[in-house]
Order: C-alpha cells, then sequence, then structure tokens
C-alpha cells in the first residue's frame, strides 16, 4: 500500500513518515547509481586511488557518510526556513569551483605537484608509495581518508532536482523539526549503498589488471591523481562559464525518460563523462598498456 503511494519523478503527496523514509531512500539509491556530477568523479578517483576492493569500499564509505551529513544537516536547515539559502542563482556553478579546487589541489598531492603542501604537520604528511622515477624519488603519494570525506560534504551542497524534491517536498512534509533532517539522512544513506558498491567495484578494477604490486599502484594513482586534477579544472571552467553565461550553460538535451538525473543531459553529464570516462578511463587503460609494456620489455 505504501509502495502504491511513492512517486520517484514527483513526489507531490507523500504521505506519512514512514512514506518520506522510503522515499527519500529509493531517490537516494537513484541518486546514487545514475551519473551524477557531484559523486561519480569523486567516488572513481579515490576508489581506484585506493587500488584494492576493501580501500575502495572504504574510499565510498567515508565519501558518502560527510554526504549524508551535509544533506542531514541541509534538510533540517531546510525547514526551519533556510531553503532559500539553497535556491539562489546560480548556486551550482559555485559549488562546481569550489569543488573543482579541491579536487584540483588533492589530484596533484596525489602527483606530487605540491610544492606549498611542504608542510610538516600530520593533516598534510604524505603516505609516499615505494614508486621511484629515476633520480629515485617518490612520484605518487596515496589519498589520506579526510579528503574523500572533505568532497563528500562540499560536494553535498550542489543542487539539482533530488536536493528540491527533499528540500521542499520531503523535509516540509515532516511537520516536525525533529524530523526534518530524515529526509535528508536517508537520502544520503541510499546514495551510500549505490557509492559504497561503485568503489568496491573501481577498487577491484584498480586491484585486478594482471600487475604486480607496484605496478598496480602506479596505475592507480596515475589514474587518480589525473581524474581529480583535470576533473578539478574542468569543475573550475565548468562553473566560471556558468557564472558568465548561464543561459548557454543551462541548456541541455531531453531524454525524455523519467528518471532524474536522465530526463536533462547537460554540462552536469559533460562533466561525468569528461572526468571519469574520458579522463579516468583513458588514463587507466593507457597505464596499464604501458606497465604491461614494462614487463615485456624486462623478459
Amino acid at each position: 500500500m505504501i509502495l502504491a503511494m511513492i512517486n520517484l519523478w514527483d513526489p507531490t503527496h507523500v504521505g506519512g513518515l514512514l512514506t518520506i523514509a522510503i522515499t527519500a531512500l529509493l531517490l537516494g539509491l537513484v541518486h546514487g547509481f545514475t551519473p551524477d556530477e557531484h559523486t561519480w568523479p569523486i567516488t572513481f578517483s579515490y576508489a581506484i586511488g585506493s587500488y584494492s576492493s576493501k580501500k575502495g569500499l572504504k574510499a565510498g564509505v567515508i565519501f558518502s557518510l560527510a554526504f549524508t551529513l551535509q544533506r542531514a544537516l541541509a534538510s533540517e536547515l531546510a525547514y526551519l526556513g533556510f531553503s532559500r539559502l539553497y535556491t539562489f542563482t546560480n548556486i551550482n556553478y559555485i559549488v562546481y569551483v569550489i569543488v573543482g579546487l579541491v579536487m584540483l589541489l588533492a589530484g596533484l598531492m596525489i602527483v606530487k605537484k605540491r610544492t606549498i603542501f611542504h608542510y610538516d604537520l600530520p593533516f598534510f604528511k604524505n603516505h609516499h608509495v615505494d614508486d621511484k622515477n629515476n633520480d629515485g624519488a617518490n612520484i605518487f603519494s596515496d589519498p589520506r581518508p579526510w579528503m574523500p570525506a572533505v568532497h563528500g560534504f562540499l560536494a553535498g551542497w550542489g543542487f539539482g532536482a533530488f536536493a528540491i524534491i527533499i528540500y521542499t517536498i520531503l523535509a516540509p512534509a515532516t511537520h516536525s523539526a525533529s524530523w526534518a533532517w530524515m529526509p535528508g539522512a536517508l537520502f544520503g544513506l541510499g546514495t551510500m549503498i549505490m557509492q559504497a558498491l561503485a568503489g568496491l567495484l573501481f577498487g577491484y578494477i584498480a586491484s585486478k589488471r594482471g600487475l604486480s604490486p607496484q605496478a598496480v599502484r602506479r596505475v592507480a594513482l596515475k589514474t587518480a591523481g589525473n581524474t581529480l586534477t583535470y576533473g578539478g579544472l574542468a569543475f573550475i571552467l565548468g562553473g566560471i562559464f556558468g557564472q558568465f553565461f548561464p543561459n548557454i550553460a543551462n541548456l541541455s538535451f531531453r531524454t525524455g525518460l523519467q528518471v532524474h538525473n536522465l530526463y536533462n543531459l547537460g554540462i552536469a553529464f559533460i562533466l561525468v563523462i569528461f572526468s571519469v570516462i574520458l579522463v579516468g578511463g583513458i588514463t587507466l587503460v593507457r597505464q596499464t598498456k604501458i606497465e604491461i609494456t614494462k614487463i615485456k620489455l624486462s623478459n
């Protein structure tokens, strides 16, 4: 009976708390599964950079927990009357620039092009792998656990169809400040389930390349570093472009599929394809071929 009342496309009438909870959770599952610029590039980067299924799963969970915390907080604030803060003109493009800057810095840290991070502080101390260049110097650093956490919290402030439903329909429908956080939290939980599975998959892909452990590290960290660095640059440029030319940036292609994130394909979809498929995918394939060639030449 409750499931018959749920409308994930346009949940105008959501009923009681149980229906709201189920709707929010299912929306989160859809959000985590569909190509989303606020989740896919970051989960892919850190999961691949973890170069194992277990660590990839961990990266996906850390990112999503921070995302869940943000959505619960924003859902509560929306109920208390702060929803207009999330909906002012071009907020997504501002978030793009902020997230892009953090992605860029994280990518540069991983590939060790980061002279500004030579602080002797535990927070910035880098975990080096044993990969060396011709001078015997470390060329990669493992991503730190705080990186996906920071990204998850910042990316959560992005605003789209899912956020509109959570903040303007589900949170107010709870009719209680004591429960207003719940739609955002369950939406984040649904996203976390899918992102954790994605992290597990990406980590598995990174670990099953038929290479030595050191070669796997080089491929994984190069892929993560490139995805974050060039993906971050794309986010920054996309955010700046959207600020100055919103009419053009807001153009999209309508697919007709009544699934949020798939109904209109625009700049968000382009950022996902560029970061994950073009940069991440091509780097993964190219670096794997390089490592295989090294093995053949050494035999």
